[in-house]
């Protein structure tokens, strides 16, 4: 009887049950009767409120996160040995992975001529509202103002109303100089560095609270993207759809794997580690959404150490992105070229992989795929309106993108820390039980976890 409480009490069996219960919601709600006006029902749209309401809990988390972390993370990185190799690794295993990743999606894409099997009509396409730009990235990294905050005004039938929004990219940046400052200052930041470790400390306590309500939240999202999208989207996409999907399901499925077992760990505790945060990327379809949970499980499911962790999984969420930037730019650069009758080269598949590789940090803070496949279209010469063609798929898609997006920017920091031997091997091979992780001061794993030599 324990057992099975202690079963039903696991968050990744919760956050399981708010898959299936959302689907559940979704198609009820998919077959209930529009509002007035032709707006969504009811259902529809209290789920697109708690699903929203959830994600928005996520992303304000984490400027205070990302900054905080960051500056800890530098100041702890004085205790950490070869601080500079550990970066230079993580930026090569994030070219790596990306190269095979976008290999994978331009194969995928030959086979299955996703621009020849579809019925799409031409007048689907239309200019993408924002595209890609190197120069626009390079500019960007420097900051506007001290919070990376930027207000954007939406004028609509006379009334105006302004969002704002964050840039991840600088928000690291700034947070970089900060912490490099600090060490530089010496004993006089040691009071700042305190406050910060502090102030970090209750950040992570309000995110606890926020994921342990992620069932719910889980729920939510995907009961809406059910209800709304449901799979008849797909249409004369199909072809190109599952080709997106089936490029995914080998990185995840085939070149993960086979990068963890390569370093000597266990496939099966890496996913079940990394699992709830995946869970969360594809039902949220965002990176800096997930971003809090995923650092949290790369911590204390995986074993990767905070001083590392809080740096490369936030420099991850904007960088590393084998599903946004990969995978989908290449299989969607193949259907235009197909759709339009444009014939590609051995030079041009090549510029496909070198924007892919060096190109995802240029999707940080913005659209994310969109602008990453307007990079590699404008790169090639192809048609920009290539975009509009496939806007009808482009939440079904999204979800598998950031999934996958998710579970690499854990699987690097595990890596590099493998490598590097300062991989807590007795958390990475601990059982998994309850939740993906546990407060501060509360013991992580149990003392009697055998590690392999």
């Amino acid at each position: 009887m324990a057992r099975v409480r202690s079963r039903a009490g696991s968050f990744g069996l919760q956050i399981a049950a708010g898959l299936v219960v959302g689907v559940i919601v979704g198609l009820i709600a998919r077959a209930l009767p529009d509002g007035r006006g032709g707006d969504p029902n009811w259902l529809v749209a209290t789920t697109d409120t708690i699903g929203s309401s959830y994600v928005k809990l996520l992303t304000v988390a984490v400027i205070p996160l990302v900054f905080t972390a960051i500056v800890s993370s530098i100041a702890n990185l004085r205790q950490v040995a070869n601080a500079a190799r550990l970066a230079l690794q993580t930026l090569l295993w994030f070219a790596i992975t990306a190269l095979i990743a976008v290999i994978i999606g331009i194969v995928v894409g030959l086979i299955a001529q996703p621009g020849r099997h579809t019925t799409v009509a031409a007048g689907a396409a239309k200019d993408p509202s924002h595209q890609g730009d190197w120069w626009a990235f390079i500019t960007g990294l420097v900051p506007d103002n001290f919070f990376a905050l930027h207000a954007n005004t939406d004028i609509d039938g006379g009334s105006a109303e302004t969002s704002l929004t964050f840039n991840v990219l600088q928000l690291l940046v700034i947070s970089a100089a900060i912490g490099i400052a600090a060490l530089k200052v010496g004993a006089k930041a040691e009071p700042f560095l305190r406050f910060n470790a502090s102030l970090l400390a209750i950040v992570q306590k309000v995110l606890w609270w926020i994921i342990r309500i992620a069932p719910i939240g889980t729920s939510a999202l995907i009961a809406h993207a059910v209800a709304a999208y449901g799979w008849t989207a797909i249409g004369a996409l199909g072809v190109f759809t599952g080709s997106v999907y089936i490029g995914l399901a080998v990185v995840f499925l085939v070149i993960y794997p086979t990068i963890v077992r390569v370093h000597g760990l266990g496939v099966r505790q890496f996913y079940s580690g990394v699992w709830p945060a995946t869970q969360l990327g594809f039902v949220s379809r965002s990176s800096i959404g997930a971003l809090p949970l995923t650092e949290r499980v790369t911590e204390r499911n995986l074993g990767v150490p905070r001083e590392y962790a809080s740096f490369a999984v936030p420099l991850g969420a904007t960088t590393k992105m084998d599903g946004c930037a990969a995978v989908y730019p290449a299989v969607a650069a193949i259907f235009v070229s197909q759709f339009y009758g444009i014939p590609l080269g051995f030079t041009d598949y090549l510029l496909i992989i070198v924007v892919s590789v060096i190109g995802s940090a240029a999707t940080a803070g913005t659209t994310g795929a969109t602008v990453m496949l307007t990079l590699t279209l404008s790169t090639l010469g192809l048609p920009l309106s290539g975009v509009g063609l496939l806007l009808a798929v482009e939440p079904i898609i999204d979800m598998g993108r950031t999934a996958v997006n998710v579970t690499g920017q854990a699987l690097v920091p595990t890596i590099v820390a493998r490598r590097e031997r300062i991989l807590d091997l007795s958390l990475y091979n601990a059982p998994r039980q309850g939740v993906p992780f546990t407060d501060d001061d509360e013991t992580v794993a149990p003392a009697d976890v055998p590690t392999p030599a």
